[in-house]
C-alpha cells in the first residue's frame, strides 16, 4: 500500500511539474515581440509614477517627465501609439518578466546585477547617486554615516551604493518608492536620504534651507529595459536611440529636463551588455 501510495504521490509531482512547466513556456510565449507591438497598434512602456522630473503622472493624469517624452519618441518611431504603466521602483523589473510591459524607460540605473535580470540597452542618461542630510549634520565621508538612519527606494541604484559603503552600525530602511523615500525624511522617520539628483530639489520645495547634498556616492547610467534573449526588442530600441540621439529633439528633450546638455556616454560597461549576445 505504502508503494502505491509513493506512486501516486510521484505521479501527481510529476503532473504538477509538467502543468508549472507548460504555464512557464506559455508565460514566454505569451510574451509580445516587437512585429506584435506594432499589430496591435500600441506600445506599453512601463515608466515610474512619482519621479519628476525622470517619470511621473502629472496632475492631469498624464505620463510626464525625461522618461516619458523618450518612450513617445520611441513609439513615434515604432509608428504606434503609447501606453504607459506607472511602476513603483520594486515592480520594475517582475513588470516587465511578466510581460505586464514591451520596455522599460523606468530610470533604470545599469548595474552588473540588474544586467542578470533584464537586457540593457546602450545608455541614454546619466544620473548622480548622493546622500542627503540636515545642513547641521557632517555626513560627508562614509566613515560619518554610522550611527545615522537612511532611506532608499527599495532595490534602486541608491539602495545598492548607499549600502556598498554604509559602515556597520547604520540603519538603512527600505521604502517602496521615491515619494514614500521623501516623506520618510520630512515626517522624521529618517535622518537622510539616498537620492539621484532631482531629490535636493525636490526636497528644497518641501523643507527650504533644511537640508543639503552631504556625500557623492556613484555616477550611474540609465538604459532601456528589456527581457532578456529577446533580441528584436534590444536591437530594435538601439537602432532607435542611435538615431534619435544625434538629433536636435535628443538634446531638447535632455535640456528640458536635466536642464544641462547630455554627457558622454561610455561604449562599455563592466559585466554589462548593450546588445542580447548570441
Amino acid at each position: 500500500m505504502l508503494g502505491h501510495l509513493k506512486s501516486g504521490i510521484s505521479r501527481r509531482m510529476a503532473l504538477a511539474g509538467g502543468i508549472a512547466l507548460a504555464a512557464l513556456i506559455a508565460q514566454d510565449a505569451q510574451a509580445r515581440s516587437v512585429e506584435d507591438t506594432k499589430a496591435s497598434g500600441t506600445i506599453r512602456i512601463g515608466i515610474q509614477g512619482d519621479n519628476c522630473p525622470w517619470g511621473c503622472i502629472n496632475s492631469s493624469g498624464a505620463a510626464d517627465g525625461y522618461d516619458s517624452d523618450m518612450g513617445k519618441a520611441f513609439a513615434n518611431y515604432l509608428g504606434v501609439k503609447a501606453e504607459f504603466v506607472p511602476l513603483a521602483v520594486a515592480n520594475r523589473i517582475p513588470a516587465l518578466t511578466t510581460d505586464k510591459v514591451d520596455v522599460l524607460f523606468a530610470t533604470m540605473g545599469m548595474t552588473a546585477e540588474r544586467a542578470k535580470s533584464i537586457q540593457y540597452s546602450q545608455p541614454y542618461a546619466a544620473n548622480q547617486m548622493s546622500v542627503v542630510g540636515p545642513v547641521d549634520m557632517d555626513l560627508s565621508a562614509p566613515e560619518k554615516l554610522a550611527g545615522h538612519v537612511f532611506g532608499v527606494p527599495r532595490a534602486a541604484s541608491q539602495d545598492t551604493a548607499l549600502t556598498a559603503v554604509a559602515p556597520s552600525g547604520t540603519e538603512i530602511r527600505r521604502f517602496d518608492d521615491d515619494a514614500a523615500t521623501i516623506q520618510a525624511l520630512l515626517s522624521g522617520q529618517v535622518e537622510a536620504v539616498g537620492g539621484n539628483q532631482f531629490y535636493i530639489n525636490r526636497i528644497e520645495t518641501a523643507a527650504p534651507g533644511k537640508y543639503k547634498v552631504q556625500l557623492p556616492l556613484v555616477e550611474h547610467y540609465n538604459g532601456v529595459g528589456t527581457r532578456l534573449g529577446e533580441q528584436d526588442w534590444n536591437q530594435t530600441v538601439n537602432a532607435f536611440l542611435d538615431e534619435f540621439m544625434k538629433s536636435p529633439e535628443y538634446k531638447a528633450i535632455y535640456n528640458k529636463w536635466m536642464n544641462m546638455d547630455p554627457p558622454k556616454y561610455p561604449a562599455t560597461m563592466e559585466g554589462i551588455s548593450y546588445s542580447v549576445q548570441k
